[in-house]
């Protein structure tokens, strides 16, 4: 058979799409692996493990099964999913700190979400609310605002933790109102709440699922939800947007993402999938449950959604001068 050399070269480049094709046509080909990089327990886990049994159920029975990495603001998870083969088999479920905020607060281009990891569906939103203990004199956003104009660098804030979305969310009010407040990490969120209560720290921005509790009982006062509209938990509690503010949305969200080199078509298989869990009816009100809105976006949705995040926050981060090492 005479084959030229131009006709081996076009014969090898197609070879790797043709395996890629085939790849995709039989996938998945074992358990998935969703890694977590969070302890056990939290809302990040929760979500996933919400998630997870759809997904099988959409992807032929195949297992997936939830991994959790713990540690080192998420970097521990993110190493594990692109230390593995890049074949949809191991995918990544970030929050808004692994997926955004470690883009600036991590200098090291191997683990910048940006290019070590591609989009595969925004699973769901969690709307925030900014909170105060009942010692603060504030009963309302302008009320806070003007208070820390008044007393500039004496208002303190609490978070779970350098860097996180809490942390970072009342930096942007600071940023956005032209004020000063003091950040006071803690290891939890549950630490900060006990202490806003005893008075020794001020306000905390945090889901309101976590914080609708103690607004009802009386405990802490909900100032401002965080969204662009009230929240079913705590109806009676105004936007900021509401509350003059404009366009001042903080929420946290769930994802899943996959590592850069992964397939099209593997991407494809999985959104669907994952659309199709988030979207059953009794998964849906199992999220709303646990203080989450379900989403459940096309890929090109929620690369939109991030890009719109990154943009909103990687300047929130510089401007906090804030470095994870």
């Amino acid at each position: 058979m005479n084959v030229t050399r131009r006709g081996l070269a076009a014969l090898g480049a197609a070879l790797p799409a043709v395996a890629r094709a085939q790849g995709a046509s039989d996938f998945p080909r074992q358990p998935i692996r969703l890694v977590v990089p969070f302890a056990p327990g939290g809302t990040t886990d929760i979500i996933a493990r919400i998630l997870a049994p759809g997904m099988q159920e959409r992807l032929g029975g195949r297992g997936v099964v939830i991994e959790n990495r713990g540690g080192a603001a998420g970097v521990l998870g993110a190493e594990a999913v692109i230390s593995a083969p890049a074949d949809g088999h191991t995918l990544a479920f970030f929050s808004i700190t692994n997926a955004v905020l470690n883009a600036g607060l991590i200098r090291n281009p191997r683990l910048d979400p940006r290019t070590a990891f591609t989009p595969v569906s925004l699973v769901a939103t969690l709307p925030m609310v900014l909170t105060v203990g009942n010692h603060v004199p504030a009963r309302s956003l302008p009320e806070l605002i003007a208070l820390m104009r008044e007393r500039p660098g004496q208002l303190t804030y609490g978070s779970s933790g350098t860097g996180g979305i809490n942390h970072l969310g009342a930096h942007l009010l600071n940023m956005r109102t032209n004020t000063q407040a003091v950040h006071v990490p803690y290891r939890g969120a549950g630490l900060v709440y006990a202490d806003m209560m005893a008075g020794n720290v001020d306000f905390l921005v945090e889901g309101i699922a976590s914080q609708a509790p103690f607004v009802k009982n009386g405990q802490i006062r909900g100032l401002a939800t965080l969204d662009r509209s009230r929240n079913a938990l705590l109806p009676e509690v105004p936007t900021a947007i509401e509350q003059g503010l404009v366009d001042f949305e903080i929420m946290n969200f769930m994802s899943v993402f996959a590592p850069a080199a992964t397939p099209p078509p593997v991407i494809q298989r999985l959104e669907g999938a994952i659309r199709g869990a988030v979207r059953n009816e009794a998964a849906s009100q199992r999220f709303r449950e646990s203080g989450a809105e379900p989403a459940g976006s096309t890929t090109e949705e929620f690369r939109s959604f991030w890009q719109a995040q990154l943009a909103l926050w990687l300047p929130v981060v510089e401007a906090s001068g804030v470095r994870i090492e």
